[in-house]
């Protein structure tokens, strides 16, 4: 039988091989993938298996160097195509700006337990303003400035996840003033989580009128929040209250699941030695130009070491 075209595994265009590799974890990705031959390892340091990067289970076990240094060696490679980034515990505003550098079409961004700041959320919004679904859960630092400046520029927003933790917001009186930014500049959300915070009712009514197309609203934990008859009215809208049991299961569909990276059986000695990862890294790894990013040659990030 004649050879109908068929074509080499190592012949497949970057974005068919970008494809393929997604079904892979982010381990084998970085470490195996650039080993089977020169074609697959020009894939990976392209932007085809990075245009969506979900690291959140890992940088939620990791130190801040770790997950800047992850944060700058991934984002590097989107070449401006990014999608989607899930990552916690960004160290410092300068994370922020780095991702605003790359998000121009960036749509799903989650950055929970983030040290950022209003200031800098304001001066980088104009920036993101392709995204519809945003955590800034357990971003402690920042308030209604930056809800105000998100509300402004993604203009598009549909989901927003701002859960805080109540012993972090016990030196504040009320963060009303997040709600009713919310309530003034977010009016296409339709799902909407601040558990926690320490809003009252009339702001909680506040959003629900501002945002018509709301379908989701929960409230759990916030205490200072009565549901009383005034709410009757907004009953095609789904909402937990107060006293509703937390659970950590609620998402939106903007993010999906990140457990595929949960299971990770790499163990550094593996590799021949630790240049064996140097050799793959290459310049790529410091191929962030500025010098505010920069990092020391020969530190990656630390791997999860193996289940027992």
């Amino acid at each position: 039988m004649e050879d109908c075209g068929s074509r080499r595994w190592d012949e497949l265009f970057p974005d068919a091989l970008g494809l393929i590799f997604k079904n892979l974890s982010l381990q084998e990705i970085l470490v195996v993938i650039p080993r089977v031959c020169k074609s697959w390892r020009e894939t990976v340091l392209g932007p085809y298996c990075w245009q969506e990067i979900d690291i959140m289970d890992w940088s939620l076990l990791r130190d801040a160097v770790s997950v800047n240094t992850m944060l700058q060696l991934l984002i590097s490679r989107t070449s401006g195509y990014l999608r989607k980034l899930c990552i916690s515990s960004l160290p410092n505003d300068s994370s922020l700006s780095l991702i605003a550098k790359y998000g121009k079409v960036l749509h799903t961004l989650r950055v929970p337990r983030s040290e950022i700041t209003n200031s800098t959320v304001e001066q980088v919004a104009d920036r993101l303003s392709a995204v519809t679904s945003l955590d800034l859960s357990f971003c402690k630092n920042i308030g209604a400035p930056a809800l105000e400046a998100v509300g402004k520029h993604c203009v598009n927003l549909i989901g927003l996840r701002r859960v805080m933790c109540p012993f972090e917001a016990i030196d504040r009186s009320s963060q009303d003033d997040e709600a009713l930014a919310i309530a003034s500049t977010m009016r296409k959300l339709k799902r909407l989580e601040i558990a926690y915070l320490l809003v009252n009712t009339e702001s909680v009514l506040k959003i629900l009128e501002n945002c018509p197309e709301l379908e989701y609203l929960d409230v759990q934990g916030c205490w200072n929040v009565i549901l009383d008859e005034r709410f009757k009215k907004f009953s095609k809208v789904k909402l937990i209250g107060p006293l509703e049991e937390f659970s950590e299961m609620i998402r939106w569909d903007g993010c999906s699941d990140s457990s595929s990276y949960l299971i990770w059986d790499f163990v550094a000695d593996e590799l021949d030695d630790q240049f064996d990862m140097l050799e793959f890294l290459g310049e790529d790894y410091t191929s962030v130009d500025d010098e505010e990013y920069a990092f020391e040659e020969h530190v990656y990030p630390d791997w999860p070491e193996e289940s027992p």
